[in-house]
């Protein structure tokens, strides 16, 4: 299991200068292309989103009024608060801020190889084995699995399904508490 804090994860400018990502991770590390990747980008405003052919993608609002996502042939959508927002990478997208800048959790995973489902959590949550995935911390305090310290607000762990899910579950320990939690899991 691997802990993170979005606000000391590195922060890269966009080719298209309309925002910054922090990769949290990019699996597997270190290869060319990745299977599955998971990010906090900030998007400072509007503009194209790059596509991604062959990967499904989900956001989820974590600060700011939101993003409107529109592609031609119809696609439309619109990031509400901690609520996820899947849709193909191949879509070519233009995004407007509604508002000003806007913070979104952004998963990625290869079609066909992965699937990934991202859920906000009040709850003890006990990763399936075999899966990989990301806790994100929205709000209060959380206990991971590794009896490390409590995870805060904009902190979290990741895994890879390779080494096993976390040993026990994430628990809130106050209640308001809540979390992003990306199940990421292998097709077949």
């Amino acid at each position: 299991m691997h802990r993170f804090d979005v606000e000391t994860l590195t922060a890269g400018r966009w080719k298209n200068g309309g925002g910054t990502t922090r990769e949290i991770v990019s699996w597997p590390r270190g290869a060319e292309a990745f299977q599955w990747r998971a990010s906090v980008a900030d998007i400072d405003g509007d503009g194209p989103f790059s596509a991604f052919p062959g990967v499904d993608r989900t956001l989820t609002l974590l600060a700011g009024d939101g993003v409107r996502l529109t592609a031609a042939g119809g696609f439309d959508r619109t990031t509400r608060p901690e609520e996820p927002l899947a849709f193909a990478g191949d879509l070519e997208l233009a995004a407007a801020l509604r508002g000003g800048p806007c913070r979104v959790l952004n998963l990625m995973v290869r079609r066909g190889r992965w699937t990934a489902r991202i859920r906000r959590v009040t709850g003890p949550v006990v990763p399936p084995p075999g899966h990989a995935g990301v806790l994100h911390v929205l709000r209060g305090r959380w206990r991971s699995g590794d009896a490390a310290a409590p995870l805060e607000a904009g902190q979290g762990v990741w895994w890879d399904g390779e080494e096993g899910a976390p040993g026990g579950a994430f628990e809130p320990l106050a209640p308001g508490a809540a979390a992003l939690w990306a199940d990421v899991a292998p097709v077949g």
